[in-house]
């Protein structure tokens, strides 16, 4: 398949933030589109804010597909598994590393799948790219942009006349902004690590550079590495949110320009602004704190459970550069917007059609630096025009919220069915756990005599089971409902 420019032609602008400008996307080749977006450090479920990069950039990589084909668009978000935080986290828990990121990431897998974002085309983890990363550091101090001090190894700063280019800091700026450790071994106060020795009880490898001590890279050379890996020296676009332009993103162009002696890293950068909650910067003293599993699962996010569809529609109201406010007045909106939709799709009898083009105005409003808040205009002025007959507004409405993400149809039979559970009696709930849990450890065991009378039993009472495998842990999961 050859890659379809027709509408990459036409213009997609984004703001650049190394050049502070908005400017017309040109891609590298065209055949070949290459996406890298920071993920996230896996040693806890992932808040809000982490998010809305996911989310923003999922829609970028959606438009860069529809413009230059899916087959032409390699989109890369890494996984960092090696950070002092998952190793904190294992010891206050007294788990072992493994387990702690092996299970983080299955539950940023689920909640991330529930906000419709699309897997990424390709995922890495730090671990897998250890070599990859010694070989970064050690080009580096050979071209005298490194140096090896007390079993670590650091990056010096003022080998490289351009840093500071992409977040616009002098030095005094960047000297406070990035918070650097006093050290002795440091040449240069903003000098930072590539690589530090390991403590006991900590992961470590065979380190560079004939240090005999065991270590571990520092963060931002992990992402120098896995970028390079998979989409090569130089690429098109970078992206994240606004708080890793200094000191993550402007270190990882360092590390990459110096090591490869390449003019860019990326030659377009992308950040998406700030996250508040109900107008306060969020933090768990103000107790405006949540995570995406806990709006999801539980209802201490306002009182009730929110929909991950509902969540995405909130966090894509404001244009992904400008700082959000995100509030339970906003979650209530996206399931009033998305039962709307949903609803009148049902009365046209229209569904999404698997190669359904979304509206042309809905476009328009992405090519315009993912104007989210115009693409939104044009849905609405759809459903408009679908609510006074026009069935191929109707369809153009189908095929375009399925394009921003949005499955309608499952949100409704998950509303049908969070309906019909709110009917059922408390006393049945209970009954209907509690043997869906001792059924559970029956199939455990392999007592099917014992998992297939519970099923009747339950089925007697007019509830229907059903079993799906987590692809995230191969475990079985069982979800309800009553006939």
């Amino acid at each position: 398949m050859s890659a379809d420019t027709t509408q990459g032609d036409k213009g997609l602008l984004l703001t650049n933030t190394l050049t502070r400008t908005k400017e017309k996307f040109v891609p590298m080749d065209a055949s070949s589109v290459r996406m890298y977006v920071c993920g996230p450090t896996v040693y806890d479920y992932a808040h809000v804010g982490n998010a809305r990069p996911v989310v923003v950039f999922d829609v970028l990589a959606r438009l860069l597909r529809q413009l230059y084909g899916k087959d032409h668009v390699t989109y890369v978000r890494n996984i960092t598994d090696v950070d002092d935080k998952i190793n904190e986290r294992a010891a206050s828990e007294g788990r072992s590393i493994r387990e702690v990121t092996e299970t983080t990431v299955a539950q940023y897998h689920a909640d991330m799948a529930a906000l419709g974002a699309l897997p990424p085309d390709v995922e890495p983890r730090a671990t897998e790219h250890i070599e990859e990363m010694k070989e970064m550091i050690e080009t580096l101090v050979k071209k005298g942009h490194a140096y090896v001090a007390d079993d670590h190894v650091l990056f010096h700063v003022p080998s490289m006349p351009e840093y500071g280019q992409l977040s616009n800091r002098t030095l005094d700026e960047m000297i406070a902004g990035a918070r650097v450790e006093v050290a002795s071994y440091k040449k240069d106060p903003t000098d930072f690590v590539l690589w530090k020795p390991s403590k006991e009880n900590e992961p470590g490898w065979d380190s560079p550079c004939a240090i005999e001590t065991p270590g571990r890279p520092g963060w931002h050379i992990e992402c120098s590495a896995m970028s390079e890996k998979h989409l090569g020296k130089v690429f098109d676009i970078h992206g994240g949110g606004i708080d890793l332009t200094f000191p993550h993103h402007e270190n990882e162009i360092a590390q990459s320009r110096c090591a490869h002696g390449t003019h860019a890293m990326a030659n377009v950068w992308l950040h998406n602004g700030f996250l508040q909650v109900e107008g306060e910067k969020m933090s768990k003293s103000l107790g405006n704190f949540f995570t995406v599993h806990q709006l999801l699962d539980t209802e201490e996010g306002g009182g009730r459970k929110w929909s991950g569809q509902a969540i995405r529609y909130a966090l894509l109201q404001t244009q992904y550069r400008q700082p959000i406010d995100f509030t339970f007045k906003s979650l209530a909106e996206g399931e009033k917007q998305l039962t709307r939709w949903a609803e009148l799709l049902k009365k046209h009898g229209v569904t999404a059609q698997s190669d359904g083009a979304p509206d042309q105005g809905v476009l328009d409003g992405l090519l315009d630096d993912l104007n989210t808040p115009r693409a939104f205009a044009a849905l609405h002025k759809l459903a408009r025009e679908a609510r006074s007959g026009d069935v191929e507004a109707a369809q153009k409405l189908a095929n375009s919220v399925n394009f921003l993400g949005f499955d309608l149809e499952s949100y409704s039979k998950a509303q049908a069915e969070e309906k019909a559970e709110a009917n059922v009696s408390p006393e049945l709930k209970k009954k209907v756990e509690e043997l869906i849990a001792k059924r559970l450890e029956a199939r455990r065991a392999k007592d099917f005599a014992e998992s297939d009378r519970i099923r009747d039993e339950l089925a007697a009472d007019g509830v229907v089971l059903k079993d799906m495998k987590n692809k995230e842990t191969g475990e079985i999961e069982t979800t309800w409902t009553c006939a």
